[in-house]
């Protein structure tokens, strides 16, 4: 019975190895089930990321230091993953969840690692520490192969096309409201201004955000603000502590 199986098997493929055109619709097919088979779930599913407290959008300047972070191209060293492997979590903390890229356009997850995983680099270090490490890498870390980003201190940020920021990743599923677009200028110079007027409102729209002069210069809002504070938000933003994974559908 296997070689009769077998013989007709082996006349099959001679037909379809012999007419290209067979064989090209052939694959077609079976691709298109194999597709439709890992595609179509997802339409069932209210959501592919599970919702998690305390994600927000980025505030207008962190939004500002994301796009410098991108710029000067810091995820081709630095990924922004923590995988769930035990060495990775032991050094970095928790591992990522989908919900803290949810805001990200692109992700900056990464593909290499030359220097370590940012993700959780919020409130690891102080804002000094980073001023120190981003003007002169080796003066905190000797070893350090990162160039130096001194120019950052004394490039004044140019935010004149903040609101086109928000609403284009808004766009995008990015949740800012027309109250944070008009704003935005205004809500980006009161987080590095801690005596500003506009406090109350930018805590109001970006809950936990943190206000403080991240360069340590009060006569200017610099590149180095909006990257310092972009810094210091990555992995902040989820209370880990009270943090419960939810159990798949099929676990409950």
């Amino acid at each position: 019975m296997s070689q009769k199986k077998g013989f007709f098997q082996g006349i099959h493929a001679r037909f379809l190895e012999r007419n290209s055109l067979i064989l090209t619709v052939a694959i077609l097919v079976v691709v298109s089930i194999g597709g439709v088979i890992e595609i179509a779930p997802l339409f069932y599913l209210n959501s592919t990321i599970e919702e998690v407290d305390g994600m927000r959008p980025y505030t207008p300047l962190e939004l500002a230091g994301r796009q410098i972070y991108v710029r000067e191209g810091c995820y081709n060293c630095h990924s922004q993953m923590v995988r769930p492997l035990r060495d990775e979590v032991e050094r970095y903390g928790h591992y990522s969840l989908a919900a803290e890229s949810m805001y990200d356009r692109p992700f900056q997850w990464g593909s290499k690692r030359t220097g370590p995983d940012l993700a959780r680099v919020g409130g690891k270090y102080s804002d000094e520490w980073h001023r120190d490490h981003l003007i002169d890498p080796q003066s905190v870390v000797p070893e350090s192969v990162m160039p130096p980003y001194a120019f950052l201190a004394d490039a004044a940020l140019d935010y004149g096309q903040i609101e086109g920021h928000l609403r284009t990743n808004r766009l995008f599923g990015v949740p800012y409201s027309d109250e944070m677009i008009t704003n935005a200028a205004a809500d980006l110079a009161a987080q590095v201004d801690p005596f500003s007027s506009g406090y109350d409102d930018l805590i109001a729209r970006y809950p936990g955000a943190q206000i403080r002069d991240f360069d340590g210069n009060p006569d200017e809002i610099t590149e180095l603000d909006a990257l310092i504070a972009y810094l210091q938000v990555l992995g902040t933003m989820v209370d880990f502590s009270t943090y419960e994974a939810e159990a798949p559908e099929n676990q409950r």
